[in-house]
């Protein structure tokens, strides 16, 4: 019984003769250049081939009988003339440098783009839904905090440039894709993000246990950013004192907060009950 792709079987996938394993030792495939960014995992490399196929430089696949798990992921980087290079699982965990669960597939390209503030805030048709977030530090959570913005139709997310999560690698799995999707803008100072959106009409909702009022009391039909902290300082002092409303979640067990991704899914989709079906 034949064990794994044949070399026959790996030419068909790179699209090129095979004569031997690539081996990305000592290529500038074993690392990427000056920002170009390493996203791992079938959905992010699918929705960064299939949105922007120019920014994905080259796509690894894991020999070892992966390929056919992954046959769409490659037929579509074939599709958009991505290079496709197989090698052995080892050398995709080295290049990652990490122990993460890349799925089998991996791929170098440009960095998402970020939104400049004023171009998100002028390219809102409608009642604005933003998320920014104060000082979320863990990749996995910015990930699903994007996921989950995504998944609820917000506008965008926002996010300092400085003591937070950038835009890696393990955020792209984490977000499963939605990095591609959804609007993000950096910005340098949280406080001065704040005066710009209450320049614009758009209500600064902070989060926070010690509030006054429910999330679900606060009238979410209108233009609002949710400010999310992170997990256990929450947001900075001065962030706080300049929102325009604190709102909390009610907690009935003897945790005293939710994880942040969780958080903004519950205020996410109350935003966006209130806001009606007529927006599905």
């Amino acid at each position: 019984m034949r064990k794994g792709p044949t070399r026959k079987d790996k030419a068909k996938i790179s699209g090129r003769p095979f004569s031997k394993t690539p081996d990305v030792r000592g290529t500038r495939t074993a690392s990427p250049r000056d920002g170009e960014h390493l996203i791992y995992g079938t959905l992010p490399v699918s929705e960064a081939i299939r949105n922007r196929p120019r920014s994905v430089k080259l796509l690894f696949v894991a020999e070892g009988g992966g390929e056919k798990r992954l046959e769409n992921t490659i037929g579509l980087a074939r599709e958009k003339g991505v290079p496709i290079e197989v090698v052995p699982k080892e050398k995709l965990a080295r290049l990652l440098e990490s122990d993460v669960n890349h799925q089998g597939i991996a791929a170098v390209t440009a960095p998402v783009e970020f939104v400049d503030l004023d171009d998100l805030i002028d390219g809102i048709d409608g009642k604005a839904l933003f998320v920014i977030l104060d000082g979320v530090e863990d990749p996995r959570n910015l990930g699903a905090v994007i996921r989950t913005a995504e998944c609820a139709g917000a506008d965008g997310v926002i996010i300092p440039e400085r003591r937070a999560a950038g835009l890696t690698g393990t955020v792209s799995k984490s977000a499963a894709g939605a990095t591609e999707f959804i609007k993000i803008s950096q910005v340098a100072n949280i406080n001065r993000t704040i005066e710009k959106l209450k320049e614009n009409s758009i209500w600064v909702v902070g989060t926070a246990g010690e509030a006054e009022m429910f999330y679900q009391d606060w009238d979410w039909t209108q233009p609002s950013a949710v400010i999310l902290g992170a997990e256990g300082s929450g947001m900075h002092r001065l962030v706080r004192e300049n929102c325009d409303v604190l709102v909390k979640i009610p907690m009935y067990g003897k945790i005293e907060s939710l994880n942040v991704s969780v958080a903004a899914g519950v205020i996410l989709f109350e935003a966006r009950r209130q806001r009606g079906r007529g927006e599905e």
